[in-house]
């Protein structure tokens, strides 16, 4: 992720903390007074995206759900070295 999403996240989360409305304009404006400079597209991206989603909900099911395919995977890798050591021992 690059330093000008980060910047975007961070800004779009200080104003939902805030109570406030997630606007491009906004998004910008935070970014410049930390001194972040951002392509123009990255706050336009961030407002539209967050406009339709409940942040709250984002927030709080962060890896959620992603367990249970990586873990169906490393099982599955286990299973094919398994698999492996078995033929080099015959």
């Amino acid at each position: 992720m690059s330093n000008q999403e980060l910047a975007c996240t961070y800004a779009a989360l200080i104003l939902h903390d805030d109570g406030i409305a997630i606007t491009a304009d906004k998004i910008d404006a935070l970014c410049k007074a930390a001194g972040v400079t951002l392509e123009t597209y990255w706050p336009g991206l961030f407002a539209k995206l967050l406009e339709k989603k409940d942040i709250e909900e984002l927030i709080t099911n962060v890896g959620a759900g992603g367990g249970a395919p990586a873990a169906g995977g490393a099982a599955g890798g286990a299973a094919a070295g398994g698999d492996a050591e078995e033929k080099k021992e015959e």
